[in-house]
C-alpha cells in the first residue's frame, strides 16, 4: 500500500495493472524487456550520412586522417552500434512475437552484409541525387541536394532501412524510416522496392506502402499516395502484394492516389495532379483530370 493513497484511486489502479497483461503479443509492463534506443537509432543513419558523403557531414572528423583511416574508423563504429541495437531489437521481438525475425546466430552476418553493402548504397544515391539536380530547374548544384533536399534524405533513410527490412530485422528499419517520416512529412514505408534515379519533388505529404514497387527514372510530387484498396481487412492481407508498381521513368504529379496492389503503371507514363487511380495504366500513357469550371464573378 502507498502512504497517502486516496481509497477512490483502487478501482483505476486494479484496472490498468490488469491491462499490463492484456495481450501476450503486446506487452505493456515487463521488468526484463529491453528496447531498441531511437536516439542511438538515428545516431546510426548520422554516422552512415557522414561516411557516405564525408565532405558534408563528417568535416570535422576527417582532420588528421586518411580516407582509408576515416572510414575504417567510421565502420567500426557503425558496425557496433548496429549490433547493439540489432541485440535489442531480437530480445523485443521474442517478447512480442513478431512475425518474419531474424535468428540470433544471424546477428553478425546480417550486420557484416549491411556494411558490405554500404559502397553500392552510395553509388546508388549518388544517382539518386543526379536524378534530383537534373529535375529540379531550381537546384543551385548537387551540394545543394545532399545538403538541404528533404526528399533526398527521406530517400536515403529509406534505403538504409530497406537493407535491413530485406534481413528480417523488426523495429528498426520503421523507427529508421519514421524518424525520416517526422522530420520530412514523407512516409516511405521500408518494405517499398524503389529502383534507381528516384526523384521526389517537394515531398510533403507523400506517402509509400509496403508492397510498392517503383522502377528506375521515377519521379513524384508532394501529396502523391501509393497505397492500398482494402484497409479493412487489416491483418489478413499481411505478406499480399497491396500497393501498386509503378515502371520506369514514369512522372506523377500532386495530390494524386494510386491504389491497389494489381494496379501497374506502364513505363513512361505521366500522371496529372488530382488523378484517383485504381485500375491499371498502359505504357506511354498521359492520365489527366478534366478540370473543373471556374467561374469567376465581378462584384458590382
Amino acid at each position: 500500500m502507498v502512504t497517502g493513497r486516496k481509497p477512490e484511486f483502487e478501482n483505476t489502479i486494479n484496472r490498468m495493472a490488469a491491462n499490463y497483461s492484456w495481450e501476450k503479443d503486446m506487452p505493456i509492463y515487463c521488468e526484463e524487456m529491453k528496447l531498441p534506443d531511437r536516439n542511438e537509432i538515428v545516431d546510426i543513419l548520422n554516422e552512415i550520412e557522414r561516411i557516405l558523403f564525408p565532405a558534408y557531414f563528417g568535416v570535422n572528423s576527417l582532420k588528421g586522417m586518411t580516407a582509408s583511416e576515416y572510414v575504417e574508423k567510421t565502420l567500426v563504429s557503425i558496425y557496433y552500434q548496429l549490433k547493439t541495437q540489432l541485440e535489442l531489437a531480437l530480445s523485443l521481438s521474442k517478447c512480442a512475437n513478431v512475425k518474419n525475425k531474424f535468428e540470433a546466430n544471424e546477428l553478425e552476418n546480417i550486420c557484416d552484409e549491411f556494411i558490405n553493402e554500404l559502397p553500392k548504397l552510395q553509388e546508388i544515391l549518388l544517382k539518386d541525387v543526379t536524378a534530383n539536380f537534373e529535375g529540379d530547374p531550381a537546384a543551385t548544384s548537387r551540394s545543394e541536394i545532399i545538403l538541404s533536399y528533404p526528399g533526398f534524405y527521406a530517400i536515403f533513410v529509406y534505403r538504409i532501412a530497406h537493407e535491413l527490412y530485406k534481413r528480417n530485422v523488426p523495429f528498426v528499419p520503421r523507427m529508421m524510416t519514421e524518424y525520416a517520416h517526422g522530420k520530412t512529412g514523407i512516409d516511405i514505408n521500408p518494405g517499398a522496392e524503389i529502383g534507381e534515379y528516384f526523384f521526389i519533388d517537394h515531398g510533403t505529404g507523400i506517402v509509400i506502402g509496403e508492397t510498392t514497387k517503383i522502377g528506375k527514372g521515377v519521379k513524384i510530387y508532394q501529396g502523391v499516395t501509393l497505397g492500398a484498396l482494402s484497409p479493412r481487412k487489416g491483418q489478413t492481407l499481411s505478406g499480399v502484394k497491396r500497393h501498386p508498381t509503378v515502371e520506369d521513368n514514369v512522372t506523377i504529379y500532386a495530390n494524386t492516389t494510386i491504389l491497389g496492389g494489381e494496379t501497374v503503371i506502364g513505363e513512361n507514363s505521366v500522371i496529372g495532379g488530382n488523378s484517383f487511380i485504381t485500375r491499371s495504366v498502359e505504357k506511354n500513357s498521359y492520365v489527366s483530370v478534366k478540370p473543373p469550371e471556374l467561374i469567376i464573378r465581378a462584384d458590382d
